[in-house]
Parts: structure tokens; sequence; C-alpha cells
């Protein structure tokens, strides 16, 4: 039987994928913390001292001894936070392009909207965000469409809230960022799961920013290629496309944009 009760930040784990991340962990480590006590940073073979930077913070640090990609910290931080016994886990990036800030509006959505994926959907100021990874995003939320046989807004956000039982998903396919579309096309075929999207801001670095950041380890064309081969391939595996196409047209992207407060 479903959990009925509302989510509290103790009720969840933020799970922080981190790979060579110095420059900006320590940040994101410390906005995590402020919000909710259960935080794993999942270090993916990282050699530029990440670990050494958060060493004195009470979080839980898995170690790879080598580098296995995004999906593979993922559901790392995933069983981690099932072997706690946790209601769902909220994610960030580690380069401090998240807002710990918006951590309380994924939870409060997903009090709204039980047993969702809750999507950080970067559709606040999009024209800060460089046009090629724009024009990806956009690329990817068309190719995920196909998959989850509804429309997403932000398919590539890596902040999000997943639910219980989906954290519990065994056996997800796909590696690096493939990993992230699949968890929701498999959310949404297995467990009927929907996403909701909350609007956040785009945060990358630019000429009239102070904030800086790493390169992104997302290669649009490399990345999205990737993606949509996968897709593709499930996509023509489950039958109807016609049928397919009209659901999409008639799911069209969920947007939760309650005020704070």
């Amino acid at each position: 039987m479903a959990d009925s009760r509302m989510l509290r930040p103790d009720d969840v784990a933020v799970v922080i994928p981190a790979l060579n991340e110095a420059l900006r962990i320590r940040e994101v480590v410390s906005g995590a913390l402020a919000f909710c006590p259960h935080v794993i940073v999942v270090d993916d073979g990282s050699d530029d001292g990440t670990v050494e930077c958060i060493a004195d913070l009470p979080v839980t640090v898995l170690r790879h001894a080598r580098r296995g990609g995004k999906g593979q910290a993922l559901r790392s931080g995933f069983a981690e936070a099932v072997r706690r016994g946790l209601r769902g886990v909220l994610t960030m990036d580690g380069d401090g392009q998240h807002a710990a800030t918006d951590l309380p509006r994924l939870l409060a959505s997903a009090n709204r909207h039980p047993g969702c994926i809750i999507i950080g959907a970067r559709l606040r100021k999009r024209a800060s965000q460089p046009l090629l990874r724009r024009l990806a995003n956009e690329f990817g939320d068309w190719g995920v469409a196909w998959g989850t046989h509804y429309q997403v807004a932000d398919s590539q956000s890596g902040q999000r809230f997943y639910p219980a039982g989906v954290i519990a998903m065994r056996d997800v396919p796909g590696e690096d960022f493939v990993f992230e579309a699949q968890v929701l096309i498999s959310a949404a075929r297995q467990l009927g799961t929907r996403c909701v999207s909350v609007p956040i801001e785009s945060r990358y670095r630019s000429a009239d920013r102070d904030e800086c950041f790493r390169p992104s380890h997302f290669r649009p064309l490399r990345d999205l290629t990737r993606i949509t081969v996968h897709i593709v391939r499930l996509a023509l595996r489950h039958g109807d496309v016609r049928r397919v196409h009209r659901s999409i047209r008639a799911n069209p992207p969920l947007i939760d944009d309650t005020p704070s407060g």
C-alpha cells in the first residue's frame, strides 16, 4: 500500500553524482544539507580531490573505484536510499548548476502530485541557456515523449524528485545520460508514473554572471544520439506509431508553478 503521509525533508535523500567537482561540490553539498539531513554523494572515480573537499561534512560518500557514468552513480545512490528505507530521492548535479533553494519547491510539488516524478525544468530565463544546449534539450524532450507516450518539459534536467516506487525499480537499462531518460520511460510503462515539471532558472556560464561552472559532462551531439537511438529502438519495438502519436498530442506537459509559501 502506498504511503499517504506528507513527505518531509527527513523522509528523503538528496543524491549528488560527482565526477571531478572540486570547484563547487562543497557549496552544493552545504546547500543540500541546509534542507535535508540525508545527503548521499556518489563519487564516480574523481581524481581532483572532490571527496577531500567535503570530508568534514556530515554526508554519506559512495566511491566508485573507476568511472561508471552518471547512470551507475544514480543507481548507487538510489540503492543506498532504498537500503535506508527512505521514501524518495531528490537529485542535483555536483557542478552547481542546480540551486539547492529549489529543493523545497520540488518536494512541495511531490506532495501535491503523489507518486509522480518531479522535474526541475529550466523554463525561466531560457535565453541564458546556450542555443545548442537548448535545441538539444528540445530534441531530447521529443524523443522521450515517444518512450513515455506523454510530453515532458525539460526531460534532460538532472534536478528531480523520484518517489519510492521509482527508485526501487530493478534492471533499468541505459548508461550515462541515457539512464535518466530511461527512468522516465520505465516508470511510465511499469508503474504508470507521470512527470510534473516545476519551473526553475537556467544557471550556466555567461559573461554577465560572476559564478564559475566547470564545462558540462553532457555532450549534446554524442549524448542526444545515444538517447535517440535508444528510444527509437524502444518505440519500434512497441508497435503502433499512430496510436503513440495521438497519445503524445493528447497529453501535454504538466507544469506546477505554484508559488512558494
